[in-house]
Protein backbone atom coordinates (compact mmCIF):
# COMPACT_ATOMS: atom_id res chain seq x y z
CA UNK A 1 0.00 0.00 0.00
CA UNK A 2 1.56 3.13 -1.52
CA UNK A 3 2.22 6.40 1.17
CA UNK A 4 1.81 9.47 -0.77
CA UNK A 5 4.06 12.30 1.16
CA UNK A 6 2.46 15.65 0.80
CA UNK A 7 4.35 18.69 1.81
CA UNK A 8 4.39 19.93 5.48
CA UNK A 9 4.87 16.85 6.99
CA UNK A 10 1.24 15.59 5.83
CA UNK A 11 1.05 12.02 4.31
CA UNK A 12 -1.98 9.88 2.39
CA UNK A 13 -2.84 6.73 1.61
CA UNK A 14 -5.94 4.55 1.42
CA UNK A 15 -6.97 0.94 2.70
CA UNK A 16 -8.34 -1.26 0.11
CA UNK A 17 -12.11 -0.95 2.02
CA UNK A 18 -11.91 2.26 0.79
CA UNK A 19 -11.04 4.26 3.83
CA UNK A 20 -9.21 7.56 3.47
CA UNK A 21 -6.50 8.28 5.89
CA UNK A 22 -4.50 11.24 6.63
CA UNK A 23 -1.61 11.41 8.62
CA UNK A 24 0.00 14.75 10.14
CA UNK A 25 3.18 14.63 11.93
CA UNK A 26 3.81 16.84 14.62
CA UNK A 27 6.51 15.37 17.06
CA UNK A 28 6.97 18.70 18.73
CA UNK A 29 5.01 16.63 21.91
CA UNK A 30 4.11 13.11 22.21
CA UNK A 31 0.11 13.36 21.93
CA UNK A 32 -1.84 13.18 19.33
CA UNK A 33 -5.44 13.94 17.86
CA UNK A 34 -7.69 10.90 16.06
CA UNK A 35 -10.65 11.93 13.72
CA UNK A 36 -12.75 9.74 12.25
CA UNK A 37 -15.46 11.92 9.47
CA UNK A 38 -18.11 10.15 8.10
CA UNK A 39 -19.32 11.38 4.87
CA UNK A 40 -22.70 12.28 6.25
CA UNK A 41 -25.14 15.52 7.13
CA UNK A 42 -27.46 16.72 8.47
CA UNK A 43 -28.29 17.69 4.56
CA UNK A 44 -28.47 14.15 3.79
CA UNK A 45 -31.01 12.82 5.72
CA UNK A 46 -34.67 11.78 4.21
CA UNK A 47 -37.54 14.74 4.21
CA UNK A 48 -39.15 14.06 7.49
CA UNK A 49 -36.30 12.69 9.67
CA UNK A 50 -34.72 15.74 10.03
CA UNK A 51 -31.91 15.75 13.01
CA UNK A 52 -31.17 12.36 12.26
CA UNK A 53 -27.64 12.91 11.62
CA UNK A 54 -27.19 14.70 14.75
CA UNK A 55 -29.13 12.18 16.92
CA UNK A 56 -27.23 9.13 15.69
CA UNK A 57 -23.87 11.22 16.63
CA UNK A 58 -25.08 10.97 20.62
CA UNK A 59 -26.73 7.42 19.90
CA UNK A 60 -22.59 6.30 18.57
CA UNK A 61 -21.47 7.27 22.48
CA UNK A 62 -24.29 4.39 23.57
CA UNK A 63 -22.84 1.59 23.39
CA UNK A 64 -21.59 -1.62 21.12
CA UNK A 65 -21.52 -5.35 21.45
CA UNK A 66 -18.21 -5.09 23.38
CA UNK A 67 -18.84 -1.60 24.96
CA UNK A 68 -21.40 -0.90 27.34
CA UNK A 69 -23.36 2.84 26.57
CA UNK A 70 -20.76 5.29 27.95
CA UNK A 71 -18.08 3.10 28.25
CA UNK A 72 -16.22 4.97 25.19
CA UNK A 73 -16.08 8.15 27.02
CA UNK A 74 -15.03 6.60 30.26
CA UNK A 75 -12.15 4.30 28.91
CA UNK A 76 -10.28 7.51 27.11
CA UNK A 77 -10.78 9.72 30.39
CA UNK A 78 -9.44 7.01 32.25
CA UNK A 79 -6.56 7.04 29.80
CA UNK A 80 -5.86 10.61 30.39
CA UNK A 81 -7.87 11.79 27.19
CA UNK A 82 -10.97 13.58 26.00
CA UNK A 83 -13.42 12.51 23.07
CA UNK A 84 -16.15 14.12 21.54
CA UNK A 85 -17.97 14.71 18.51
CA UNK A 86 -20.18 17.12 16.14
CA UNK A 87 -22.77 17.29 13.23
CA UNK A 88 -22.58 19.52 10.48
CA UNK A 89 -24.50 19.72 7.30
CA UNK A 90 -22.39 17.58 4.98
CA UNK A 91 -20.48 15.66 8.01
CA UNK A 92 -19.85 13.94 11.49
CA UNK A 93 -17.26 14.03 13.04
CA UNK A 94 -15.78 11.95 16.50
CA UNK A 95 -12.48 12.71 18.04
CA UNK A 96 -10.02 11.40 20.81
CA UNK A 97 -7.34 13.37 21.92
CA UNK A 98 -4.41 10.89 23.80
CA UNK A 99 -0.95 10.33 24.78
CA UNK A 100 0.55 9.07 21.29
CA UNK A 101 1.29 5.89 22.92
CA UNK A 102 -2.67 5.36 23.36
CA UNK A 103 -3.54 5.69 19.21
CA UNK A 104 -4.03 2.38 19.12
CA UNK A 105 -7.06 2.63 22.14
CA UNK A 106 -8.85 5.03 19.97
CA UNK A 107 -8.76 2.84 17.04
CA UNK A 108 -9.59 0.04 18.23
CA UNK A 109 -12.61 2.02 19.84
CA UNK A 110 -13.82 3.79 16.45
CA UNK A 111 -13.30 0.75 14.49
CA UNK A 112 -15.65 -0.94 17.10
CA UNK A 113 -18.73 1.76 16.82
CA UNK A 114 -18.13 1.96 12.98
CA UNK A 115 -20.15 -1.87 12.77
CA UNK A 116 -20.97 -3.08 16.13
CA UNK A 117 -23.58 -0.01 17.31
CA UNK A 118 -26.00 -1.84 19.59
CA UNK A 119 -29.44 0.07 20.17
CA UNK A 120 -32.28 -0.28 22.47
CA UNK A 121 -35.22 1.88 23.18
CA UNK A 122 -33.51 2.07 27.16
CA UNK A 123 -31.23 3.97 26.07
CA UNK A 124 -32.78 5.62 23.10
CA UNK A 125 -35.75 7.22 24.30
CA UNK A 126 -34.06 9.14 27.13
CA UNK A 127 -31.36 10.70 24.61
CA UNK A 128 -33.85 11.96 22.07
CA UNK A 129 -34.94 13.74 24.98
CA UNK A 130 -31.73 15.12 26.10
CA UNK A 131 -31.87 16.01 22.15
CA UNK A 132 -35.07 17.90 21.91
CA UNK A 133 -33.94 19.51 25.15
CA UNK A 134 -30.69 20.69 23.71
CA UNK A 135 -33.20 22.33 20.85
CA UNK A 136 -34.40 23.69 23.47
CA UNK A 137 -31.64 25.45 24.97
CA UNK A 138 -29.55 26.45 21.77
CA UNK A 139 -32.48 27.65 19.43
CA UNK A 140 -36.10 28.13 21.06
CA UNK A 141 -35.46 29.54 23.99
CA UNK A 142 -33.22 32.53 22.01
CA UNK A 143 -34.84 34.98 19.95
CA UNK A 144 -31.79 35.90 17.79
CA UNK A 145 -31.22 32.05 17.69
CA UNK A 146 -34.86 31.42 16.17
CA UNK A 147 -34.50 34.28 13.73
CA UNK A 148 -31.25 33.20 12.44
CA UNK A 149 -32.76 29.58 11.79
CA UNK A 150 -35.88 30.83 10.34
CA UNK A 151 -33.44 33.36 7.85
CA UNK A 152 -31.57 29.90 6.80
CA UNK A 153 -34.47 28.32 6.41
CA UNK A 154 -35.93 30.98 3.45
CA UNK A 155 -32.66 31.50 2.09
CA UNK A 156 -32.98 28.63 -0.05
CA UNK A 157 -36.14 27.38 -2.02
CA UNK A 158 -35.10 23.23 -2.58
CA UNK A 159 -31.86 22.62 -0.64
CA UNK A 160 -31.71 20.80 2.35
CA UNK A 161 -29.36 23.27 3.85
CA UNK A 162 -32.61 25.04 4.89
CA UNK A 163 -33.12 22.31 7.59
CA UNK A 164 -31.59 22.78 11.03
CA UNK A 165 -28.46 20.68 12.13
CA UNK A 166 -30.36 19.45 14.98
CA UNK A 167 -33.56 19.15 13.12
CA UNK A 168 -37.18 20.40 13.60
CA UNK A 169 -38.48 19.09 17.45
CA UNK A 170 -42.02 17.67 15.57
CA UNK A 171 -39.78 15.67 13.46
CA UNK A 172 -37.24 14.83 16.54
CA UNK A 173 -39.90 13.59 18.74
CA UNK A 174 -40.89 11.11 16.06
CA UNK A 175 -37.32 9.66 15.52
CA UNK A 176 -37.13 6.44 16.55
CA UNK A 177 -34.59 3.15 17.06
CA UNK A 178 -35.67 1.88 13.56
CA UNK A 179 -34.82 5.89 11.95
CA UNK A 180 -31.26 5.42 13.85
CA UNK A 181 -30.06 2.29 12.51
CA UNK A 182 -31.14 2.69 9.34
CA UNK A 183 -29.44 5.79 8.81
CA UNK A 184 -26.41 4.37 10.47
CA UNK A 185 -26.33 1.34 7.89
CA UNK A 186 -26.48 3.26 4.99
CA UNK A 187 -23.89 5.75 5.81
CA UNK A 188 -21.42 4.55 8.57
CA UNK A 189 -18.56 2.46 6.56
CA UNK A 190 -15.26 2.80 5.70
CA UNK A 191 -15.51 3.95 2.28
CA UNK A 192 -17.56 6.48 3.27
CA UNK A 193 -14.89 7.61 5.63
CA UNK A 194 -11.85 9.65 6.19
CA UNK A 195 -9.20 8.87 9.02
CA UNK A 196 -6.95 12.03 9.94
CA UNK A 197 -4.41 11.50 12.62
CA UNK A 198 -2.09 14.47 13.81
CA UNK A 199 0.37 14.65 16.03
CA UNK A 200 3.69 12.26 16.98
CA UNK A 201 2.97 9.77 14.74
CA UNK A 202 4.43 8.32 11.89
CA UNK A 203 2.69 7.40 8.66
CA UNK A 204 4.24 3.64 8.72
CA UNK A 205 2.40 3.27 12.44
CA UNK A 206 -0.77 4.95 11.19
CA UNK A 207 -0.99 2.72 8.22
CA UNK A 208 -0.62 -0.72 10.37
CA UNK A 209 -2.67 0.30 13.35
CA UNK A 210 -5.51 1.32 10.56
CA UNK A 211 -4.73 -1.68 8.61
CA UNK A 212 -5.31 -4.10 11.88
CA UNK A 213 -8.16 -2.21 12.96
CA UNK A 214 -10.27 -0.82 10.23
CA UNK A 215 -8.83 -2.86 7.24
CA UNK A 216 -10.53 -5.80 8.26
CA UNK A 217 -14.31 -3.98 8.22
CA UNK A 218 -15.49 -4.35 4.59
CA UNK A 219 -16.98 -2.42 2.11
CA UNK A 220 -20.31 -0.94 2.19
CA UNK A 221 -20.06 0.22 -1.64
CA UNK A 222 -21.44 3.27 -1.00
CA UNK A 223 -23.11 5.57 -3.51
CA UNK A 224 -21.92 9.13 -3.73
CA UNK A 225 -23.92 11.50 -2.48
CA UNK A 226 -27.00 13.35 -4.47
CA UNK A 227 -28.53 16.19 -3.94
CA UNK A 228 -31.47 18.54 -4.76
CA UNK A 229 -30.11 21.48 -6.84
CA UNK A 230 -30.86 25.13 -5.86
CA UNK A 231 -33.28 26.69 -8.67
CA UNK A 232 -32.07 29.68 -9.98
CA UNK A 233 -33.84 32.92 -7.54
CA UNK A 234 -35.54 35.51 -9.02
CA UNK A 235 -36.45 37.74 -5.61
CA UNK A 236 -35.49 38.93 -2.16
CA UNK A 237 -37.13 37.69 0.99
CA UNK A 238 -37.17 39.19 4.27
CA UNK A 239 -37.54 37.92 7.75
CA UNK A 240 -38.78 39.91 10.57
CA UNK A 241 -39.04 38.61 14.17
CA UNK A 242 -40.93 40.39 16.83
CA UNK A 243 -39.61 39.24 20.40
CA UNK A 244 -40.59 40.51 23.82
CA UNK A 245 -36.85 39.11 24.85
CA UNK A 246 -34.93 40.95 22.35
CA UNK A 247 -33.03 43.65 24.46
CA UNK A 248 -31.33 45.28 20.95
CA UNK A 249 -32.60 45.16 17.81
CA UNK A 250 -30.33 43.67 14.83
CA UNK A 251 -30.42 43.54 10.93
CA UNK A 252 -28.64 40.89 9.38
CA UNK A 253 -28.44 40.27 5.18
CA UNK A 254 -27.60 37.09 3.95
CA UNK A 255 -26.27 36.05 0.38
CA UNK A 256 -27.08 32.71 -1.26
CA UNK A 257 -23.63 32.22 -3.00
CA UNK A 258 -21.66 28.67 -4.10
CA UNK A 259 -19.15 26.80 -1.53
CA UNK A 260 -15.31 26.96 -2.24
CA UNK A 261 -15.52 23.69 -4.32
CA UNK A 262 -17.97 25.20 -6.85
CA UNK A 263 -16.86 28.39 -6.99
CA UNK A 264 -13.32 27.78 -7.97
CA UNK A 265 -13.91 24.64 -10.47
CA UNK A 266 -15.85 27.61 -12.57
CA UNK A 267 -12.80 30.01 -12.14
CA UNK A 268 -9.59 29.49 -9.87
CA UNK A 269 -8.76 31.49 -6.96
CA UNK A 270 -12.73 32.75 -6.53
CA UNK A 271 -13.39 31.60 -3.09
CA UNK A 272 -10.31 32.85 -1.59
CA UNK A 273 -11.16 36.13 -3.27
CA UNK A 274 -14.55 36.46 -1.61
CA UNK A 275 -12.81 35.62 1.54
CA UNK A 276 -10.67 38.28 0.95
CA UNK A 277 -13.39 40.68 -0.09
CA UNK A 278 -15.21 39.97 3.01
CA UNK A 279 -12.53 40.42 5.25
CA UNK A 280 -11.61 43.77 3.84
CA UNK A 281 -15.28 45.12 4.10
CA UNK A 282 -16.80 43.98 7.01
CA UNK A 283 -14.35 41.41 8.86
CA UNK A 284 -12.78 43.44 11.67
CA UNK A 285 -13.24 46.74 13.52
CA UNK A 286 -10.50 48.53 10.24
CA UNK A 287 -12.92 47.13 7.88
CA UNK A 288 -15.26 49.25 5.52
CA UNK A 289 -18.08 48.88 7.16
CA UNK A 290 -17.07 48.89 10.70
CA UNK A 291 -15.55 52.47 10.41
CA UNK A 292 -17.99 53.29 8.21
CA UNK A 293 -21.36 52.70 10.05
CA UNK A 294 -19.55 52.50 13.28
CA UNK A 295 -17.09 55.13 14.00
CA UNK A 296 -17.70 57.51 11.00
CA UNK A 297 -21.67 57.80 10.72
CA UNK A 298 -22.18 56.38 14.21
CA UNK A 299 -25.19 54.72 13.42
CA UNK A 300 -24.31 51.15 14.52
CA UNK A 301 -22.48 50.15 17.78
CA UNK A 302 -21.04 46.63 15.61
CA UNK A 303 -20.98 45.46 12.11
CA UNK A 304 -19.31 42.82 10.40
CA UNK A 305 -19.99 39.99 8.53
CA UNK A 306 -18.83 36.07 7.12
CA UNK A 307 -18.32 33.49 4.72
CA UNK A 308 -18.69 30.45 5.50
CA UNK A 309 -16.91 28.63 2.51
CA UNK A 310 -16.30 25.04 3.24
CA UNK A 311 -19.58 23.01 1.99
CA UNK A 312 -20.11 21.41 -0.52
CA UNK A 313 -22.69 23.10 -2.77
CA UNK A 314 -24.15 26.22 -1.69
CA UNK A 315 -22.74 29.02 1.30
CA UNK A 316 -23.85 31.69 3.26
CA UNK A 317 -21.92 35.29 2.76
CA UNK A 318 -23.54 37.47 5.09
CA UNK A 319 -23.54 40.85 6.68
CA UNK A 320 -24.71 42.10 10.13
CA UNK A 321 -25.36 45.57 11.81
CA UNK A 322 -26.33 46.59 15.53
CA UNK A 323 -28.45 50.39 15.28
CA UNK A 324 -26.84 52.33 17.83
CA UNK A 325 -29.97 54.25 19.77
CA UNK A 326 -32.01 56.37 18.57
CA UNK A 327 -31.45 54.66 15.05
CA UNK A 328 -33.19 52.09 14.18
CA UNK A 329 -33.58 49.41 11.74
CA UNK A 330 -35.79 51.04 9.25
CA UNK A 331 -33.01 52.27 6.84
CA UNK A 332 -30.02 50.31 7.70
CA UNK A 333 -30.56 47.95 4.90
CA UNK A 334 -30.21 51.14 2.96
CA UNK A 335 -26.83 52.37 4.75
CA UNK A 336 -25.93 48.79 4.16
CA UNK A 337 -26.08 48.40 0.78
CA UNK A 338 -24.54 51.75 0.61
CA UNK A 339 -21.42 51.42 1.90
CA UNK A 340 -20.53 48.09 0.04
CA UNK A 341 -21.22 49.87 -2.95
CA UNK A 342 -19.34 52.39 -2.27
CA UNK A 343 -16.37 49.51 -1.28
CA UNK A 344 -17.39 47.90 -4.58
CA UNK A 345 -16.65 51.26 -6.56
CA UNK A 346 -13.77 52.64 -4.68
CA UNK A 347 -11.68 49.45 -3.55
CA UNK A 348 -9.39 48.74 -0.39
CA UNK A 349 -5.95 50.82 -0.23
CA UNK A 350 -2.84 48.90 -1.79
CA UNK A 351 -1.69 48.79 2.29
CA UNK A 352 -5.08 47.56 3.56
CA UNK A 353 -5.06 44.83 0.96
CA UNK A 354 -1.70 43.84 1.80
CA UNK A 355 -2.17 43.72 5.44
CA UNK A 356 -5.46 41.76 4.66
CA UNK A 357 -3.28 39.19 2.83
CA UNK A 358 -0.63 39.11 5.73
CA UNK A 359 -3.28 38.65 8.56
CA UNK A 360 -4.89 35.93 6.98
CA UNK A 361 -1.63 34.26 5.99
CA UNK A 362 -0.87 34.57 9.33
CA UNK A 363 -4.02 33.04 10.82
CA UNK A 364 -3.43 30.17 8.49
CA UNK A 365 -0.13 29.62 10.11
CA UNK A 366 -1.13 29.80 13.40
CA UNK A 367 -3.94 27.57 12.59
CA UNK A 368 -2.00 24.49 11.17
CA UNK A 369 0.60 25.08 14.19
CA UNK A 370 -2.37 23.74 16.19
CA UNK A 371 -2.26 19.88 15.52
CA UNK A 372 -6.22 19.64 16.15
CA UNK A 373 -7.10 22.32 14.24
CA UNK A 374 -5.02 21.27 11.15
CA UNK A 375 -7.02 17.89 11.61
CA UNK A 376 -10.25 19.33 11.79
CA UNK A 377 -8.95 22.21 8.68
CA UNK A 378 -7.98 18.86 6.44
CA UNK A 379 -11.04 16.44 7.52
CA UNK A 380 -13.13 19.04 6.84
CA UNK A 381 -12.43 19.67 3.43
CA UNK A 382 -12.02 16.81 2.58
CA UNK A 383 -15.53 15.46 3.60
CA UNK A 384 -16.74 18.43 1.75
CA UNK A 385 -14.76 17.07 -1.44
CA UNK A 386 -12.09 19.22 -1.73
CA UNK A 387 -8.59 17.97 -2.02
CA UNK A 388 -5.81 18.48 0.30
CA UNK A 389 -4.26 20.05 -2.21
CA UNK A 390 -6.72 23.10 -1.92
CA UNK A 391 -5.71 23.32 1.64
CA UNK A 392 -2.31 22.81 1.59
CA UNK A 393 -1.80 25.80 -1.69
CA UNK A 394 -4.39 27.98 0.32
CA UNK A 395 -1.74 30.97 1.17
CA UNK A 396 -0.34 30.96 -1.60
CA UNK A 397 -3.13 31.61 -3.29
CA UNK A 398 -4.16 34.40 -0.85
CA UNK A 399 -0.99 36.24 -1.67
CA UNK A 400 -1.83 36.05 -5.54
CA UNK A 401 -5.10 37.81 -5.13
CA UNK A 402 -5.41 40.88 -6.77
CA UNK A 403 -7.68 44.25 -6.09
CA UNK A 404 -9.25 43.79 -9.54
CA UNK A 405 -10.31 39.86 -8.30
CA UNK A 406 -11.53 41.01 -5.50
CA UNK A 407 -14.09 43.61 -6.35
CA UNK A 408 -15.41 41.63 -8.85
CA UNK A 409 -16.19 38.91 -7.13
CA UNK A 410 -17.69 40.81 -4.57
CA UNK A 411 -19.78 42.54 -7.38
CA UNK A 412 -20.89 39.27 -9.13
CA UNK A 413 -22.38 38.28 -5.63
CA UNK A 414 -23.74 40.52 -3.86
CA UNK A 415 -26.86 39.94 -5.34
CA UNK A 416 -29.93 41.48 -4.13
CA UNK A 417 -32.32 38.54 -5.95
CA UNK A 418 -30.02 36.17 -3.65
CA UNK A 419 -30.85 37.61 -0.56
CA UNK A 420 -32.98 37.64 2.65
CA UNK A 421 -32.75 40.51 4.83
CA UNK A 422 -33.36 39.95 8.69
CA UNK A 423 -35.05 42.75 11.30
CA UNK A 424 -34.85 41.22 14.84
CA UNK A 425 -37.04 43.31 17.03
CA UNK A 426 -38.56 43.65 20.68
CA UNK A 427 -42.34 43.01 20.40
CA UNK A 428 -43.23 46.85 21.14
CA UNK A 429 -40.77 48.35 18.11
CA UNK A 430 -41.45 49.22 14.67
CA UNK A 431 -38.78 49.79 11.68
CA UNK A 432 -38.78 53.22 12.64
CA UNK A 433 -35.64 53.93 12.07
CA UNK A 434 -34.51 58.09 12.11
CA UNK A 435 -32.58 58.87 9.46
CA UNK A 436 -33.25 62.49 9.77
CA UNK A 437 -31.30 62.23 12.94
CA UNK A 438 -28.60 60.41 11.12
CA UNK A 439 -28.08 63.66 8.91
CA UNK A 440 -28.42 66.01 11.94
CA UNK A 441 -25.58 63.88 13.78
CA UNK A 442 -23.05 64.21 10.80
CA UNK A 443 -23.54 67.75 11.14
CA UNK A 444 -22.91 67.71 14.78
Amino acid sequence: MKIEKKKNGISCFSLDNGLDVVVIEDHRAPVITHMVWYKVGAADEKPGKSGIAHFLEHLMFKGTSKIAPGEHSKIIAKNGGQDNAFTGQDYTCYYERLAADRLELAMELEADRMVNLTLSDAVLLPERDVVREERKQRTDNKPDAIHFEQMSAALYLAHPYSIPIIGWDHEIKTLDRHDAIEFYKAHYAPDNATLVVAGDVTPEEVLKLAQKHYGVIPSANIKKRQRVIEPPHMCARQVDLFDERVEQPQWIKQYLVPSARLMNAETPNQAEALQMAILLLAGSTTSHLYVDLVVEKEVAVAAGGWYNSVAIDYAPLGLYAIPRDPFGLEHMNELVDTSVAEFIKNGPSDSALERAKNLMVAESLYARDNQTSMARMIGSALSCEMTLDDVLDWPSRIEALTKDQILAVLDQYIDEKSSVTGNLMGKDEHLSGKLDDLNQAEVE
